[in-house]
């Protein structure tokens, strides 16, 4: 004969496992449907993040410090198998096939803090000597040629006229690009150098010569920390205005 006393202990027991059983089966059937619908977004955001971690990506720019060619709000597309190709999310090298050569527009991350995203243009590269005097370049003793721009060059870079800044053409060992210089007097960082660079290393500064926090802040940087070479300006808004898209500086191809 059964125990009616025991029979009734195990009901509930058996009861529950069951309804744990039946909750698991729901819950398990409604993780694979949400999986089934959604399964192509979440791929393709996987992807997404791949391809801008290690294949190219578009980088806010949020400062002045490349002035004129980059101006605070541009969007700038960056080539990162420009040089090499990295394993995502980090900055050790799968292969590498070339370097940043003078005059390049490259990204890298401030060895100051690791997490803020500098863009440069390249100056010096291993075995370089720089010196600035009066914020003229001198590479190897070599000095860099200087034109300033005259009012229709400025209109035709569509560049804002500004009575406290120069427009000036920089020509040196075979690279030019605008920059700018501050009229009268300099900033502090208006000379710099004598500075050897040690190969593999790189020096670089920002176009806007007089307010960049460059290599002459914060040293050479290594070939390591190269991420991509910026290459165009994709679009860009205006930071001042409500945000309002610049189009005159949509897909504007950088020297």
């Amino acid at each position: 004969m059964h125990d009616p006393q025991v029979k009734q202990k195990d009901l509930p027991v058996q009861s529950t496992s069951l309804l744990t059983r039946l909750q698991n089966i729901k819950w398990g059937r409604a993780l694979f449907n949400f999986w089934r619908e959604w399964r192509g977004f979440f791929v393709f955001i996987v992807l997404m993040l791949l391809f801008r971690s290690a294949i190219a990506d578009w980088n806010h720019v949020p400062s002045g410090s490349m002035n004129p060619g980059i101006i605070a709000g541009d969007r700038v597309v960056v080539d990162k198998i420009a040089y090499d190709i990295r394993w995502p999310f980090t900055l050790k090298r799968i292969t590498r096939w070339s370097h940043p050569k003078r005059g390049d527009i490259v990204t890298f991350p401030s060895p100051e803090d690791e997490k803020t995203l500098l863009i440069k243009r390249v100056i010096g590269v291993g075995g370089d000597t720089i010196e600035l005097h009066d914020n003229d370049l001198y590479i190897n003793n070599v000095p860099a040629v200087y034109t300033v721009l005259n009012d229709e060059e400025i209109k035709r870079l569509h560049l804002i006229a500004d009575d406290r800044v120069e427009y000036v053409r920089e020509e040196i060992f075979g690279d030019s690009r605008v920059i700018q210089r501050r009229r009268g007097s300099r900033s502090r960082i208006a000379n710099f150098g004598p500075f050897t660079l040690e190969e593999g290393e790189y020096f670089m500064m920002g176009d806007n010569r007089d307010d960049s926090k460059d290599s002459r802040a914060i040293g050479a940087i290594d070939r390591d920390r190269v991420i991509g070479r910026a290459h165009t300006i994709s679009f860009s808004f205006n930071l001042d205005r409500y945000w309002l898209p610049r189009l005159r500086r949509f897909f504007i191809y950088l020297e």
